[in-house]
């Protein structure tokens, strides 16, 4: 199933979804040697890392950015990221670690998507696809 998006921070990644309900601060929220994420949210304890993120959008501090940079360089970074709606923070943070990163619109698909289903981002193409 295959859904539009418009495109943030273009690439191609398809992996398993970790799906959040929650907005979501990279500053201290997600550990940025590990990819866990710390805060206190339905995912605690779980690992970003090689994974496509969905949640609404970001949170925070402007150093979130930062943590998205420092997660690439330590191998730990998702795969790629679908926001609802982005901000600057996460857009940024996307950007210069080269994840890819789209905004879905279609409500359709939040309330589809479920952790450890198979997700194509094309983020060059303009859509996300729901492998199941």
């Amino acid at each position: 199933m295959k859904f539009r998006c418009k495109i943030v921070s273009r690439g191609y990644a398809e992996g398993k979804a970790l799906v959040s309900k929650e907005y979501i601060s990279f500053l201290g929220g997600v550990n940025k040697d590990t990819g866990v994420i710390e805060a206190e949210s339905e995912l605690k304890g779980q690992t970003v890392a090689n994974r496509i993120l969905i949640f609404p959008g970001g949170k925070g501090s402007t150093v979130g950015t930062y943590v998205l940079l420092n997660l690439k360089k330590n191998g730990v970074a998702p795969k790629a990221i679908i926001n609802r709606k982005t901000e600057p923070i996460i857009a940024v943070g996307a950007v210069i670690a080269g994840i890819p990163l789209v905004e879905v619109k279609d409500e359709k698909f939040f309330e589809i998507v479920k952790t450890g289903d198979r997700v194509r981002v094309d983020a060059n193409g303009g859509y996300v696809e729901l492998i199941k």
